[in-house]
């Protein structure tokens, strides 16, 4: 049973209720079919009868739930918490009014606050900022967590490296240049997301264009930092670094290179120094090596709501949704 399989078992076995706001989007459809058929989780489905009917034709989508902004009995006490939530920030009831009836994303995030739905996923055809946005001002972060990152779950065929080929990949989808106390913050995120996911123990590695002082440079300075601070803020965590990332999975070149470290050739957490890193080396396995690549899926956040490439085909969203719903098992 492939890595996919078991989260949609697992999905099935105690089933959550995920928003999907996307409605403009034939894929949204196509994934909801599935996620029906396949009984991975309920569906709710945002916008009008209309639009769901003409939008999703050819498809039995009959399971889902639809909810129409313009007249759901709840919509008045989405515009009331959101004028509650953001009345620091100016908000009125007005302009509350004008973005949950037109900004389906916003819509989605209450829903998933107000507790009618346990998770969100989107992007297939909004940004990252889009989709993180409304959550961090609704949701916010999570109690105990420095900030929010995104990490990409890599299943690799034919692998023999990292956990049978399953690794996360962070950061890949939020953080641009994170500094060494958050680099050590997102090792900490991901390790959990790679037990919780993977049901493996995590081996995280810190990575770099040097091992262990092979190049010096002010870019490796920080990730030596980051595995320093990380080992004494986390030290349940297996940590190492900086590593290159043939050292870092490959056991025969950790032996030459980074003799004595118990990451060394065993990891499958893989942190990357920057997003320009995190964003080509998913993109590099995905198409070159033919894995499937999961995400962003997000971690920090109080309650779970994912990303999408705006790439994804229908199966990613599916994916995902099964993902997600793991996640909402956790909390």
């Amino acid at each position: 049973m492939g890595f996919i399989d078991v989260i949609k078992q697992r999905a099935k076995e105690n089933k959550k209720t995920i928003v999907l706001p996307e409605t403009e989007d034939r894929r949204t459809y196509e994934a909801t079919a599935q996620i029906l058929k396949e009984g991975i989780a309920d569906i709710i489905l945002i916008g009008s009868e209309e639009a769901v009917k003409k939008g999703s034709e050819g498809l039995d989508i009959s399971g889902a739930k639809i909810v129409d902004p313009a007249t759901s009995e709840k919509t008045d006490a989405y515009i009331a918490k959101l004028v509650e939530l953001r009345q620091k920030k100016g908000m009125t009831e007005e302009q509350a009014r004008e973005i949950l009836l037109n900004q389906y994303l916003y819509y989605g995030v209450m829903m998933v606050k107000m507790g009618d739905a346990d998770g969100m996923v989107s992007g297939a055809c909004h940004s990252t900022a889009d989709t993180l946005r409304p959550c961090l001002q609704i949701l916010k972060t999570k109690p105990g967590t420095k900030l929010v990152s995104a990490f990409f779950l890599m299943v690799v065929p034919n692998c023999e490296y990292g956990a049978d080929g399953t690794f996360i990949f962070a950061d890949s989808g939020l953080n641009q240049n994170p500094n060494p106390e958050e680099l050590a913050a997102i090792a900490e995120s991901s390790a959990e997301s790679f037990e919780l996911l993977v049901q493996k123990e995590p081996i995280v590695a810190m990575l770099s264009h040097s091992t262990k002082g092979s190049a010096k440079h002010a870019d490796v300075d920080k990730v030596v930092e980051a595995v320093k601070i990380a080992k004494e803020n986390y030290p349940n965590l297996k940590v190492d670094g900086e590593f290159q990332l043939d050292a870092a999975i490959v056991p025969s070149v950790a032996a030459s290179k980074a003799p004595g470290s118990t990451v060394a050739g065993k990891a499958n957490v893989l942190m990357f120094p920057d997003l320009d890193a995190g964003n080509i080396g998913y993109k590099l396995v995905q198409r070159l090596a033919k894995a499937e690549a999961y995400g962003p899926i997000t971690q920090g956040i109080a309650k779970p709501v994912n990303d999408l490439s705006r790439g994804c085909s229908a199966e990613d969203i599916v994916g995902v949704v099964a993902i997600t719903s793991v996640q909402c098992q956790a909390q």
